[in-house]
């Protein structure tokens, strides 16, 4: 039996945040056999979760297999929990992190299931949480999965990493169940890097398929950005095999190939000639990202030119057509 099978689960888990990953997540929890209450933001929400067991904000149509313990007040939620889940957008970490800090024990792990960058810092998730609530330990769950799927109990396999190797094993330990597997880890960095930057990489797919580019530019643009990602990530000093696994290379051929992905579906959208501002991606972590990735890449001397091409065209500096001929334009270089 491995460690991870060995290890003695959390029993109380929090989950903040009641959005669709949210509330799948408060699923996988419950289906593992663990006492669950989650944090909503709005009234409607606790009363549709915890009274009809259902989300239909967020995933209309799917049946919970009865209530959920929902609640508004934070108190509630985090009181003696065991463990807490975040998964909240990406650019409320701080915020939220400093919240939850005020209601649990110090030492009490945090786990980050949100993907990307503090736009204002420049610091990994990680980052934020030591320095906005430095009694909790953080971790961070990733890798291929979307939330109507996770919700709807389909086999799922995704990365759980702590520094810690024996607090992987107890998180993997608590999510764990038939239809869910947490494979442990304790390469925090390379975790963060593989999730923070595929978004920016899969609204870059995203726009490919929605100029009608073709597969061959596609699958190009994703096996190129597989390239820059793994560049930042050897960098910052990630092992190669977080790097090819679930957290980076699984999320990035899931995120680079379906429509399902609100990053993909925003990119498809810009290329079908919608306008930026328009296109929805408020909900899309990479255009929160891309900016910052290319900030932080420059910062450790890393070249990223298909997340500064996503930037450029975020920003409105360049088109989608200039962005291509940029790329395609570059010096020709040996491939390894």
């Amino acid at each position: 039996m491995s460690a991870a099978g060995q290890a003695r689960p959390f029993e109380r888990v929090a989950v903040v945040g009641g959005g669709s990953w949210g509330t799948a997540l408060a699923l996988v929890a419950r289906r593992a056999g663990r006492e669950v209450r989650l944090l909503a933001r709005d009234a409607e929400s606790v009363e549709a979760l915890s009274l009809r067991g259902e989300n239909p904000a967020y995933l209309p149509g799917i049946a919970l297999g009865g209530p959920l313990a929902a609640t508004t007040d934070p108190a509630e939620a985090l009181r003696d929990a065991d463990a807490v889940l975040l998964v909240t957008p990406a650019q409320t970490t701080r915020a939220m992190a400093g919240l939850i800090a005020a209601h649990v024990a110090p030492g009490t792990p945090l786990v980050l299931c949100a993907k990307g960058l503090e736009r204002d810092s420049g610091l990994l998730l990680s980052e934020v949480v030591g320095e906005a609530a430095p009694a909790c330990v953080p971790a961070v769950l990733s890798g291929p999965s979307f939330a109507a799927d996770v919700a709807r109990g389909l086999p799922t396999a995704v990365t759980l990493a702590a520094e810690d190797g024996e607090l992987a094993d107890r998180l993997s330990a608590t999510l764990a169940s038939s239809q869910f597997r947490p494979y442990a880890a304790t390469d925090l960095v390379g975790v963060q890097i593989g999730g923070a930057l595929k978004n920016v990489l899969a609204i870059a797919c995203g726009a490919v398929a929605g100029k009608g580019w073709g597969a061959s530019a596609l699958a190009a643009l994703t096996a190129r950005g597989f390239a820059e990602l793994a560049r930042l990530g050897e960098a910052l000093g990630a092992r190669p095999e977080t790097l090819t696994g679930l957290s980076g290379l699984g999320d990035l051929v899931l995120t680079c190939s379906s429509a399902q992905s609100r990053n993909f579906a925003f990119g498809m959208a810009l290329g079908a000639g919608e306008d930026p501002a328009a296109a929805g991606g408020k909900l899309a972590e990479g255009v929160h990202t891309a900016s910052v990735a290319v900030a932080f890449a420059a910062r450790h001397g890393v070249e990223v030119p298909i997340s500064a091409a996503v930037a450029d065209v975020l920003a409105q500096r360049i088109s989608l057509d200039g962005a291509l001929a940029s790329l395609m334009g570059r010096p020709l270089r040996r491939e390894a």
